[in-house]
């Protein structure tokens, strides 16, 4: 009998250390199979900070490189313009990219520096209990926001396709989202063009995937997703914000 799913190359056979419920798994297997695909496997360094992304390196098949908290954007800048012939790529949580790499993620992107970023935003610091990170929706609660964010208190969430949008080193900006399988397959064909992008040396990508933390959210893994559709993509629209017609 012919095979017709199997699991990518590009990932190692273990099982995941995720709640049940966190779509980081099915991302990982969208990037596993996008490697695969483009045959760049073999040639691919993948950069993780701190948090839910702390221990990539026991999933991915490719070179892992492990940064500190919120440094993953410097470090895969350093290894790119060492390896300029390799594949570059940072895997980064909200809290991570969004609160202690702002820095990194903006000059990085203002740069041009030649590396893909996915950018995992799931609205909550997944990793270390639930605190409120700077993609917070108003009103909801965690465990530094018990009675729900507060513009007044703790300020707006952040969007960031939109903030890195205005950098001219950018060229490749997508938020997509993994809570059914119609966006799952966009989040797949965003993400292998943002390797693409980099494989071209257009210049800087990044690819924000709206993603569920079912643990943080005190919810079901179902009523997650359905939290991500009601609640997250209308504040974080889906969707291009540049290079939607780059040759690749």
């Amino acid at each position: 009998m012919a095979t017709v799913f199997k699991r990518p190359h590009a990932l190692i056979d273990k099982s995941m250390h995720y709640c049940p419920g966190c779509t980081h798994g099915i991302i990982h297997r969208l990037i596993a199979e996008v490697l695969d695909e483009l045959e760049i496997e073999g040639k691919t360094v993948g950069v993780s900070s701190v948090g839910c992304t702390y221990n990539n390196y026991e999933y991915f098949n490719c070179d892992m490189v492990q940064a500190a908290h919120g440094r993953a954007p410097a470090v895969a800048t350093g290894i790119k313009r060492a390896l300029p012939d390799n594949i570059v790529f940072t895997y980064q949580g909200d809290g991570d990219l969004a609160a202690i790499g702002t820095a990194e993620i903006v000059h990085a992107a203002a740069r041009g520096e030649k590396i893909t970023t996915i950018f995992v935003n799931n609205a909550i610091y997944g990793m270390t209990s639930g605190q409120m990170a700077p993609t917070t929706l108003i009103g909801q609660v965690t465990t530094t926001s018990p009675f729900g964010r507060k513009p007044e208190t703790h300020g707006f969430p952040i969007k960031v396709c939109e903030m890195l949008s205005t950098l001219e080193g950018a060229v490749y900006l997508e938020r997509v989202s993994v809570h059914d399988v119609k966006n799952i397959m966009n989040a797949k064909k965003a993400i292998k063009k943002a390797f693409q992008v980099q494989m071209a040396n257009l210049g800087f990508s990044i690819v924000e995937v709206l993603s569920s933390c079912p643990t943080n959210w005190g919810m079901t893994p179902v009523d997650a997703l359905g939290w991500i559709k009601d609640k997250m993509v209308p504040f974080y629209p889906l969707g291009n914000f540049k290079g939607k017609d780059l040759e690749v």
